[in-house]
């Protein structure tokens, strides 16, 4: 019997170790959203003091991508999520949320990489934690209904493939039903 549990414990963990690797070796990985976890309604207000709310934005997918200006995978990620966004824009909004940077530094990204994407600032790091993000970049996935999918953790071409993939699923509209945990 202790045999068994050993062996399987192994067998598990080789398992894992192996997934493991082929996420690392491309970057990111892909995390279903937990069933029982809330969805924040609000995101917060842009720098032209638009307040974002998920309800506002059903019928077209959602991409929620959280950065920060120290983060060199943030830095390479972004154009192609900027293309993304311009090559979608009838059927997909992506939104940035800039975690914790001081304004000037907020701003010098920004500056620099040409970002035109709606950036949220998350001062405080209280929205980066609603939406359970600890590895950046991090990307929640909304469908177009509003539900929430999955979180990208890493680093993703946006453009490529292994993106498209992720992305086709959550143009494709269902029955009308409000989302699970997702605040009216």
């Amino acid at each position: 019997m202790q045999r068994r549990c050993l062996l399987a414990a192994g067998a598990a963990a080789w398992a894992l170790a192996a997934s493991w690797t082929v996420h690392a070796e491309s970057g990111f990985d892909v995390q279903p959203w937990p069933t029982n976890k809330a969805v924040p309604a609000q995101l917060g207000a842009d720098a032209a003091g638009r307040i974002w709310n998920l309800a506002d934005l059903r019928g077209r997918a959602l991409l929620i991508n959280f950065w920060a200006s120290w983060c060199e995978p943030c830095r390479e990620e972004m154009p192609s999520l900027q293309r993304l966004a311009a090559s979608r824009a009838a059927d997909l909004q992506v939104l940035t949320v800039n975690f914790k940077d001081p304004l000037a530094s907020a701003q010098r990204f920004i500056s620099q990489s040409g970002l035109q994407l709606p950036v949220l600032r998350d001062e405080e790091g209280a929205l980066t934690r609603q939406w359970g993000v600890r590895v950046f970049p991090s990307t929640v996935l909304v469908d177009a209904d509003g539900a929430v999918r999955n979180t990208v953790r890493g680093a993703i071409d946006w453009t490529g493939p292994a993106a498209q993939r992720l992305i086709q699923p959550l143009l494709k509209r269902g029955p009308a039903a409000a989302a699970p945990g997702l605040a009216q």
